[in-house]
């Protein structure tokens, strides 16, 4: 044993910096939050230049806007952030709803719009969202694919604010960003709705982060239950969506979404207690059960009674959990947190931003948005287990209906049970209320010209839709019939990567932010999952492992498909003084699709962080 002080290790050289110049920022939908004006990559010279891509439909994507936010706020005058919205599904391309997910999301930022992917293929991006940084001269210093990047982005901006001051190249002053004009209205993009004892409507109005109860008219407000301003203290929200009344019958669960928790509401007195979470999001080792109040939580959509306990949509994860209130705990009820349609056993399932949630007697429906499916879990002699009746996968959707095998949703938020045991759901892409019947196994069309419905609710013999982009409650009555409407089938525009057949080595490039290193205190920091759809598609390397890299056998016999690859990275502040260093987690999930040719490319580099080097 050698009891002597090691020698200090010298601190790294610090990397040379790749000198890429991006490329030109362009986008046939055009400019958001600028007033009108068209801007250019020359635009931004002088500045430090994020550039977001996102897509409105990706959980992902919100939690990245949220950990910009003090970032964007602290460095306002050295740096740009530019939200290039690249659309997935068919209805993101719609520059109205665009628009309309700036404000519901209070993006405070310019943003091009990209419907055809255009800045998209020219950054190479591959995945929802990515982050690229560009410096004052306008090159391009790094990428980061997924969430968990907000503190090395923050410390890569300070060096670039430092490097360029001294140079004369940094230009300090108001950025682009031009606030639109506020629109009057009682409700403000409503995400779920309630039908309580009263009769009255309780509403989640959640780009003001409020509730607000309607009279049973739908229209009138009776009172408004929150700040308005975003926060988790007191009686303030962020972003609430689902509700649902516990037995009891005078308080009211709320799925306060971007404050990653449960609160409760009594109706009678108006308090509001907070009961699950913590106000930390949920990432990957994190504790999945205990105490309700120490278990960190992630984007909670809705949340249903069902089964003696609250159900929980939790979106940002693709799984479900149970709150208990008489134990006063959490844990997993179903999901792997991996991507994707999946059915068996509820511990083996996978979802895929699973966001409404409704209970009818031993079936619990979801609304599984991403996957564009209706699914629903059900008891077994061995625990629970998870079906689908609609939806076949990440990348098909459309608005199709008949057997339920083929029929196609897009992006459903909602979903309520019907008196004679079918399902409606809340199409919110496709603007339609559907319905599937378990009886025949058939989809059918109840309405259409909803604009994005996310919820609805029954009252009497009429169902009460929310009309989340017209600001308001519509009321139809159940139609006996149902609607007319052709088919649509569509896929997502993103393009396949062309790869070899054989050996393909997959590459998730990472590199450490500057002053830190990989956190191998409690074992391997990093994780690596890589599983495909169909399964055929890989002969071998699925599965996990702690390489950030690994060696892929494609099937001969399958000749596209789509590689699911999950990674995760910890890195801690490198400095042998601090006994107790910072750390951070970067993750993220590629769905990539790909086609086998033989004139394809035998590598598949995935940017987590950095730069890959060999590309």
């Amino acid at each position: 044993m050698n009891d002597a002080a090691p020698a200090p290790t010298p601190a790294p050289a610090p990397r040379k910096r790749a000198r890429v110049r991006a490329p030109e920022l362009i986008g046939k939908g055009g400019w958001i939050n600028t007033g009108g004006k068209d801007l250019k990559l020359a635009d931004f010279r002088g500045r430090a230049l994020i550039l977001d891509f996102w897509t409105f439909c990706c959980i992902n994507c919100l939690h990245v806007l949220d950990e910009l936010r003090e970032l964007e706020e602290k460095h306002r005058d050295t740096v740009v952030i530019v939200g290039v919205h690249s659309p997935k599904f068919v209805h993101e391309a719609d520059h109205a709803a665009v628009v309309d997910a700036v404000e519901r999301y209070e993006v405070h930022h310019p943003v091009l719009d990209d419907p055809e992917l255009a800045t998209w293929k020219q950054y190479a991006v591959r995945a929802w969202p990515t982050l690229v940084v560009i410096d004052p001269e306008g090159y391009i210093v790094a990428q980061h694919a997924g969430e968990g990047h907000a503190h090395a982005i923050a410390k890569l901006v300070e060096e670039l604010e430092a490097e360029h001051e001294a140079k004369g190249t940094l230009r300090r002053g108001d950025g682009p960003y031009v606030a639109p004009e506020p629109v009057a209205s009682d409700l403000r993009f409503p995400g779920k709705a309630l039908l309580l004892p009263s009769g009255n409507f309780l509403v989640s109005d959640s780009t003001r982060h409020q509730l607000v109860e309607l009279a049973a008219d739908g229209e009138s407000v009776v009172r408004r239950i929150g700040s308005g301003e975003r926060g988790f203290a007191g009686d303030s929200f962020s972003e609430p969506q689902g509700l649902a009344l516990l037995p009891d019958g005078r308080r009211v669960v709320v799925a306060d979404t971007v404050n990653h928790a449960l609160r409760v509401l009594d109706l009678e007195s108006g308090a509001v207690e907070t009961v699950a979470g913590t106000g930390r999001q949920w990432w990957q080792g994190s504790p999945t059960s205990g105490p309700a109040l120490e278990v960190d939580l992630s984007s909670p959509w809705d949340v249903a009674w069902w089964q003696g306990k609250v159900w929980i949509a939790m979106a940002g994860v693709h799984q479900l959990w149970t709150w208990d209130p008489e134990a006063g705990t959490v844990e997993v009820a179903a999901g792997t947190t991996n991507e994707g349609l999946h059915d068996g056993p509820a511990a083996e399932a996978w979802f895929a931003q699973p966001s409404g949630l409704a209970a009818a007697g031993d079936r619990l429906w979801i609304a599984d948005s991403e996957t564009s499916a209706l699914r629903y879990v059900h008891p077994t002699d061995s625990g629970y287990a998870v079906s689908s009746a609609v939806g076949t996968g990440l990348f098909d959707f459309g608005h199709r209906d008949g057997d339920a095998g083929q029929a196609l949703l897009q992006h459903p938020l909602g979903v309520t049970a019907l008196p004679d045991g079918s399902v409606a759901v809340c199409d919110t892409y496709n603007h339609a209320l559907r319905r599937y019947d378990p009886a025949t196994g058939q989809v059918s069309t109840l309405a259409t010209d909803l604009r994005e419905p996310s919820d609805a609710v029954l009252v009497g013999e009429d169902i009460v839709v929310v009309e989340s982009a017209r600001h308001r409650l519509t009321r139809l009555r159940l139609p006996e019939e149902a609607v007319r409407v052709d088919a649509v089938a569509h896929r997502t525009q993103r393009a396949a990567t062309e790869v070899a057949p054989g050996t393909l080595r997959l590459d998730v490039v990472f590199r450490a932010p500057s002053g830190q290193k990989l956190d191998t205190r409690y074992g391997p920091s990093t994780r690596l999952l890589v599983s495909s759809t169909p399964p055929e598609l890989l002969a071998g390397g699925e599965g996990a492992g702690t390489d950030l890299f690994r060696e892929l056998e494609l099937n001969p016999a399958v000749t596209e498909g789509v590689l699911h690859v999950s990674a995760m990275a910890a890195s801690c502040d490198d400095d042998p003084a601090n006994e107790y260093p910072a750390c951070h987690v970067h993750q993220q999930d590629w769905g990539v699709p790909v086609r086998v040719t033989a004139d394809g490319a035998a590598r598949l580099p995935l940017v987590l962080a950095g730069m890959d080097d060999e590309g």
